[in-house]
C-alpha cells in the first residue's frame, strides 16, 4: 500500500462491491447460472459452444444487451456472453458431459454450493482472478483471444487510451486495431468488470458490436496499478500454464489489505478416483482393439496394452491427451520426458473420462502414430485380473516400420548411393 498514491488508495478502500458494481459481472454471471439451471443445456458437438438459438435470449437478459445487425449471430458475435461462458468453464462451475450430439453443459453441484457461500467481494475477485489468469480461448473454441494473459492485454490497452478516452467509431485504423489488440473478447471482459467504460453505438447492417469510444475508469486504473507489477513478474508468468488446477486465491494476498471482506475462496474439489475394470476401444482409423484393464494400474500400463495389441515395440516416447473439466487440453507424458504429470504417476481411474468420452494416444513423436482411446464402460472390479486383457481385435494392425527391418543388417550394395 505504501507504493500507491493516496488517490489510488482512496479509490480501492472506498469501493463497494455488490451486484450493482463495479461493472455488471456479478449480475450477468448469476443470470447465466440461473439460465443453465439444474437440468443443464445442450452444447455444440464440435467446440462445446452454447446453442445459437439461445444467444438472443441470453443477450436480452444481460444488464446491457448488445445491439447487432447480423442475420445469424454466433457466440463470438456476443463477446460479453463469450466472456461469461469462458469464466464459467474456467472456474469449473460447469463442465461438458456426454459425447457426440448428446453433449450437455451441466453445473457442478459441489462447486456451486461453494460459490453460494461466497460474499459479493469474494465472488467478484474469484471471477476477476479467473478472467485474468485462468481463462483461455480453447475453452470456448476460440483462438483469437491470444496467448498472453488478460492482465497483459489490459495494461497494454490502457497505455493506448488517453485521458479523454479513445475514439473508435469513424476511425478506420482504430476500428481495425481494436479487433485484434486487445480483441473484442478482452474489451468485453474489461467492461464486465467495470475496468473500462464502453460507449456503444448502433451497428451498420451486416455488422456486429459497434464501439464508439472507450474510457478508462478510476477503478480500473487503481486496480491495474496494484496488480500489474506482481502479475507480470517472471516467476508468476511461469505458473500460468498450471494455474487452472491450483487453488483459487492467487490475488488474495495482494488485494485483501484493501478488501478485508475477501476471506474465503472457491473450493475446487479433488478429482475422484474411479475403481473398476476399464474397457477401452483403441482405434487407428477403421482398425481397433478392445482392451480391459484395472483402474488401479498406472497409465504406462495402458500404453503397454495398446502397443501389445498392435504388436508395436516399446522403443519410443508417447503421451496421452484429453480435455479436462475446464475444457483445456491436458497431457500425461512418458516418464523420460520429465514433464509432469507422468504416466507412472497417474492411475487410469484418476483420469476424468466418462464412458463414451475419448482421449488421444500418440506414440513415436517422429512417425506420430495417433490412436483414439474411447472409454466404453467401467465394469466392476475383477480381483482375478492382474494385468490387461485384449478382448477383441478388428482389422489388421499396421506395420510399425514401413522401410524394412530396422533390427537386421543393412546391405551396403542396396544403399551405395546414400
Amino acid at each position: 500500500m505504501a507504493t500507491l498514491t493516496s488517490e489510488y488508495q482512496q479509490i480501492l478502500t472506498s469501493q463497494t462491491i455488490d451486484t450493482d458494481g463495479p461493472g455488471s459481472i456479478l449480475r450477468d454471471f448469476e443470470m447465466l447460472l440461473e439460465w443453465i439451471g439444474p437440468e443443464g443445456t445442450t452444447v455444440s458437438h464440435k467446440n462445446n459452444l452454447l446453442p445459437m438459438k439461445s444467444l438472443e435470449q441470453l443477450n436480452a437478459r444481460m444488464t446491457h444487451p448488445l445491439q447487432l445487425a447480423l442475420k445469424r449471430p454466433r457466440l463470438k458475435s456476443y463477446p460479453h456472453i463469450s466472456a461469461l461462458y469462458m469464466l464459467l468453464r474456467a472456474t469449473g462451475l460447469a463442465s461438458v458431459k456426454g459425447t457426440g450430439t448428446t453433449k450437455r453443459l451441466v453445473l457442478d453441484e459441489t462447486l456451486l454450493a461453494s460459490w453460494r457461500q461466497l460474499n459479493p467481494t469474494e465472488r467478484y475477485f474469484t471471477l476477476l482472478e479467473t478472467g485474468l489468469l485462468r481463462a483461455k480461448p480453447e475453452m470456448i473454441g476460440e483462438r483469437g483471444f491470444g496467448m498472453r494473459p488478460l492482465v497483459d492485454k489490459w495494461g497494454n490497452f490502457f497505455q493506448r487510451i488517453p485521458g479523454k478516452g479513445l475514439r473508435i467509431a469513424g476511425n478506420k485504423r482504430q476500428e481495425d486495431v481494436i479487433t485484434y489488440i486487445p480483441g473484442f473478447l478482452a474489451v468485453a471482459m474489461l467492461e464486465l468488470f467495470g475496468l473500462i467504460t464502453v460507449h456503444h453505438g448502433k451497428p451498420k447492417a451486416g455488422k456486429g458490436w459497434c464501439i464508439v469510444k472507450v474510457d478508462r475508469t478510476p477503478w480500473g486504473d487503481a486496480l491495474l496499478h496494484v496488480l500489474a507489477e506482481h502479475l507480470m513478474s517472471i516467476d508468476f508468468l511461469l505458473r500460468l500454464d498450471t494455474l487452472s488446477e491450483e487453488p483459487f486465491g492467487a490475488l488474495q494476498a495482494i488485494l485483501q489489505p484493501f478488501f478485508p471482506a475477501w476471506c474465503q475462496n472457491l473450493h475446487l474439489p479433488e478429482p475422484e478416483f474411479h475403481d473398476g475394470t476399464f474397457i477401452f476401444k483403441v482405434s487407428w482409423g477403421r482398425v481397433w482393439r478392445r482392451i480391459a484393464i484395472p483402474g488401479t494400474h498406472q497409465m504406462d500400463r495402458l500404453s503397454d496394452a495398446i502397443l501389445a495389441a498392435y504388436e508395436f515395440d516399446h522403443d519410443h516416447l508417447y503421451l496421452f491427451s484429453y480435455t479436462n473439466r475446464f475444457g483445456l487440453a491436458t497431457e500425461i507424458n512418458h516418464p523420460y520426458t520429465e514433464a509432469p504429470p507422468l504416466t507412472t504417476e497417474v492411475r487410469i481411474g484418476e483420469v476424468p473420462l466418462q464412458p463414451g468420452e475419448t482421449m488421444t494416444y500418440v506414440y513415436d513423436f517422429g512417425d506420430h502414430w495417433e490412436f483414439e482411446v474411447q472409454l466404453e464402460r467401467i465394469d466392476p472390479v475383477d480381483r482375478r485380473m492382474r494385468k490387461y486383457k485384449i478382448l477383441e481385435s478388428h482389422g489388421e494392425a499396421p506395420e510399425q516400420y514401413e522401410w524394412g527391418d530396422w533390427d537386421g543388417d543393412w546391405d551396403a550394395e542396396d544403399n551405395e548411393d546414400l
